[in-house]
């Protein structure tokens, strides 16, 4: 995957083909995507090919006239029209254009094609064959990508599943290149059927997998016992940011908490979840948590692997829907966040929508007329960004606002030999005044009816 000299730059070509069903927006969105998790993976994408064709060659994918065309392109052959092209942000490898605007032959290496489509072993072997690069189908891209952020021993087994799982059936076509397999000697004295390279190169994947699996059952049973003691506490609350990768959640979840978390403009920069408190804290103390973004076309094996690291969305009390303001796709990314939500069962979690990177839309006319335009159509959201601070100091206003919804007043008495529970009653309540006589201190609080009847229990 990765070159092994570290400094040489990746180039990369782009195809699609466009069924009749798919429109011309939905279609360009899911390229740029591409695009972007190719510049994830360290690539540069130089070109793009598509073709519109009733369905998919059941070969190669693409069809005979575009798979020569590609391959034509990817070996410099002169005799081919060469074209910057207007949908990838760089021009194409074979025609770069000079700063008179000249036309410049360059002899840059095709290092990979990438496919806008998950493809079968058989298929993605003969593309590769006929083009003469390396080809990546989508469900590779982001598996690769998974495979180089992961960092939590649960995130790298939870990937590794979901490798083994896409590679299983693609050993397997390896097999059929590779001919007859010579069989194992087996039994008394090497007598015995055996087993074939490929039999046994099964048996491993399905016993690594199984012991994979049995690790993040163990895994989990600590999760959750440590999410257990988290929410024990009494006044504890809890909000997850979810969205589409790539939507600032993380950038937010530094502003919200005062935390050193990875922020970088690449798609899946977060796959561990990460929990912090609120800064500044309130009461109730809040607990903020970032987690995986969603992707349109998630492969459904990592929708599964992953399902633990969003569960921390499903116990949360209340969720940050983070939107990209900037996107011209952002319905398409809600419509897909919602999906995701509804998968794994988190559809009835309160949520608040936040429309991030306004300040990416534009003068500050536009971003007016955008903003308008947003609240007009989702009356609750909140339109911010995550950099500037008067927009984060009201989105924290308004996630502590939603928990101190149905807190009440009341007063609290502590004699004097009670003062030791001074630092509990500072801790589980908002303390809006104090006075004292002979008796002790008298304490106007606000908080949970729950958290108020625990503290006259103790009172006596």
């Amino acid at each position: 995957m990765q070159s092994d000299d570290k400094d040489k730059p990746q180039y990369a070509i782009v195809a699609a083909v466009q069924r009749p069903s798919v429109s011309d927006v939905e279609f360009g969105a899911s390229l740029t995507e591409l695009r972007e998790l190719a510049k994830t993976l360290g690539f540069t994408v130089i070109r793009t090919f598509t073709q519109k064709r009733s369905g998919f060659d059941k070969v190669a994918y693409l069809g005979v006239g575009k798979r020569e065309e590609i391959r034509r392109f990817v070996n410099h052959e002169p005799d081919i029209e060469m074209e910057p092209d207007l949908a990838s942000p760089n021009p194409s490898p074979t025609l770069s254009m000079g700063d008179d605007g000249s036309a410049m032959v360059s002899t840059e290496q095709i290092d990979a094609l990438f496919v806008d489509h998950e493809i079968s072993p058989s298929q993605a072997r003969n593309l590769e064959k006929e083009v003469g690069c390396q080809v990546m189908d989508r469900t590779m891209v982001i598996l690769e990508i998974f495979h180089r952020n992961a960092r939590s021993p649960a995130a790298r087994a939870q990937v590794e599943i979901a490798r083994l799982g896409y590679l299983a059936p693609r050993l397997r076509e390896a097999a059929k290149l590779a001919g007859p397999q010579g069989r194992q000697r087996s039994g008394m004295g090497g007598r015995g059927a055996g087993e074939s390279h490929t039999e046994l190169d099964k048996r491993k994947n399905r016993d690594r997998i199984s012991e994979l699996q049995k690790e993040i059952v163990a895994m989990e049973l600590e999760r959750k016992t440590q999410r257990a003691r988290r929410l024990a506490n009494e006044g504890l609350a809890s909000v997850a940011l979810v969205g589409y990768t790539n939507a600032g959640k993380s950038t937010l979840m530094r502003a919200l908490t005062g935390s050193e978390v990875l922020i970088a403009d690449k798609l899946f920069a977060t796959l561990d979840t990460t929990v912090r408190s609120l800064y500044p804290e309130s009461i109730p103390r809040v607990l903020v948590s970032d987690t995986v973004g969603f992707i349109k076309k998630l492969p459904h094996g990592l929708v599964a692997s992953f399902k633990s690291t969003l569960e921390e969305a499903l116990d949360a009390s209340l969720l940050l829907h983070v939107i990209d303001a900037s996107d011209p796709g952002f319905e398409r990314q809600i419509e897909t966040t919602n999906e995701v939500l509804n998968e794994i069962g988190a559809h009835d979690v309160p949520r608040i929508r936040v429309f991030n990177k306004i300040d990416h839309v534009g003068d500050a006319a536009a971003q007016a007329e955008h903003e308008a335009a947003l609240r007009a159509s989702y009356p609750d959201c909140i339109v911010m960004s995550a950099r500037r601070v008067d927009d984060i100091a009201m989105l924290h206003q308004a996630i502590v606002r939603y928990f101190q919804r149905d807190q009440v007043e009341t007063e609290l008495f502590l004699s004097w030999s009670a003062q030791q529970l001074r630092k509990e009653v500072f801790a589980c309540c908002e303390v809006l005044a104090e006075r004292a006589d002979d008796a002790g201190a008298f304490f106007r609080v606000r908080g949970e009816q729950a958290v108020l009847n625990r503290l006259r229990e103790k009172l006596g």
